[in-house]
């Protein structure tokens, strides 16, 4: 059975909404897309919700436009800033000695109620590194297993209940409910990395216009997440002072001549800020060397945040780049050279059906990202924003449904009975006992027979005796 999903990327810089239709075996097919510009956003938190709403609908409409199909509830997903995150346990017993799903649901609770996570934050997600059964460590799937002991190492995601509930107002606003929340990083990753990078361990950054986030995955499982204040947008901006040019200007400039490869010494005319029918001629050189710099500083800060989580040893895969900001010519050589020489990949979103050609591009890794997740894509094990557990095996994840045209409840147009239907019923009730009475008789009862004395006789013998 077919099922049809929403989702809805809500980027620093673009709101993106997918539609697609997710058959029974969790293949996708994606049937329509809207893309529009951010506003009320800064950072990839929401600072205004109606903007915020505005720009959500106008890729809602666009995306319905094209599926052909009205939807009330989605999934979306919520920038790393303002996030904390930390590392709980837990332990049960197994009292059947076998483990089953619900040991698994209580051992993640567990963990969950043991993390010290403060008041104004909410779990966006829990999620399992590491199983232990009896005295067996790193057990991938322990469902099923024999034990007497089950433990389990998580790592969960919290954000500020205000942010979250500023994200549903925002998508409420718009005309639709919000089903799940899921971290924006965390949608990136399941986009662009296969099950080897994810086995050997790997860094997914995700780097948007004006943010980049940070997810590692290790052992099938994220381990670490961290969100970065930078983005290509801080190019755009240092070009438009360093050249004295308006920024939507300093962006075109980004986009045709953004190269860090050896620059050359041609010129070219720009316009001033504040007088733009006047132009003045800047080197590419400048221009290389601008953003030469703001790249070089946004890729030392990405090798201080994977120093800092710890794990750097465990990233066997090397690092996943993603998002918009690698387009750059010359991103990947620059990236080996100032992390250490890891290996380093430039990443798309991967082919899924009806993919279009603009998701195609790595700027949508988050949105591609989150209709894996509902088809399936998410770890094994996890509990969501809806302190829900989710697991590969179950059958549905997602349930939105189609609006359909609900009639108003009218009392007035609900029947009323008259009330000389009651004995009619009381008549039925008799004529019922009757039979019942009468059960081991042949002859049929009629309403109009007397009751016959040698049988009334009988009955009474028989019950006495």
């Amino acid at each position: 059975m077919k099922r049809t999903v929403l989702a809805i990327d809500i980027g620093s810089t673009k709101v993106c909404a997918i539609i697609a239709e997710i058959d029974a075996d969790n293949s996708a097919q994606i049937i329509g897309a809207g893309i529009a510009k951010a506003q009320g956003l800064r950072k990839g938190s929401i600072t205004n919700i109606e903007l915020a709403s505005k720009s959500i609908k106008s890729a809602l409409n666009d995306a319905k436009r094209v599926a052909g199909t009205e939807l009330k509830s989605a999934i979306v997903t919520i920038s790393g800033a303002y996030t904390k995150s930390l590392n709980s346990s837990g332990i049960v017993n197994i009292p059947n000695k076998e483990i089953t799903l619900k040991e698994i649901n209580r051992v993640m609770h567990t963990s969950l109620y043991n993390a010290n996570i403060p008041n104004e934050f909410e779990v966006l997600h829990a999620l399992p590194y590491n199983f232990k059964v009896d005295d067996q460590d790193f057990i991938e799937d322990p469902l099923g297993m024999n034990a007497s002991r089950l433990e389990v190492e998580t790592h969960i995601i919290t954000t500020q209940k205000s942010n979250l509930n500023n994200l549903r107002k925002a998508v409420k606003a718009a005309g639709v409910d919000v089903e799940g929340v899921i971290l924006s990083g965390y949608a990136s990753a399941i986009a662009v990395l296969n099950n080897d990078e994810k086995e050997l361990g790997a860094a997914v950054v995700d780097m948007g216009g004006n943010t980049s986030n940070i997810v590692i995955h290790s052992g099938h499982a994220i381990r670490y997440n961290d969100f970065l204040g930078v983005g290509s947008n801080h190019i755009t901006n240092d070009l438009s002072m360093a050249l004295h040019t308006p920024l939507h200007t300093a962006d075109n400039v980004k986009i045709n001549y953004g190269s860090l490869y050896a620059p050359s010494n041609d010129l070219i005319e720009l316009p001033v800020i504040g007088d733009e029918n006047t132009t003045h001629e800047v080197s590419l050189e400048v221009v290389h060397n601008v953003i030469y710099a703001r790249v070089e500083e946004t890729l030392m800060i990405i090798a201080q945040s994977i120093e800092k989580s710890g794990l750097k040893d465990h990233l066997g895969a090397g690092i996943v780049l993603t998002g918009g900001f690698t387009k750059i010519e010359g991103l990947r050589e620059l990236a080996v050279a100032i992390l250490d020489n890891m290996p380093v990949r430039l990443a798309k979103p991967t082919d899924m059906g009806g993919l279009f050609d603009t998701l195609r591009d790595p700027s949508y890794s988050g949105a591609v990202g989150l209709i894996k997740y509902i088809a399936g894509g998410y770890t094994p094990y996890e509990i969501d924003v809806n302190k829900r557990m989710r697991h590969a095996s179950e059958e549905i994840f997602y349930r939105p449904q189609i609006q359909e045209e609900v009639p108003e409840f009218d009392e007035s147009a609900i029947p009323i009975p008259p009330i000389a239907a009651e004995p009619a019923i009381q008549e039925d009730k008799r004529a019922e006992v009757s039979k019942m009475v009468n059960i081991g008789s042949n002859k049929p009862v009629q309403q109009h027979d007397q009751p016959n004395p040698i049988a009334k006789f009988w009955n009474w013998a028989t019950q006495l005796f």
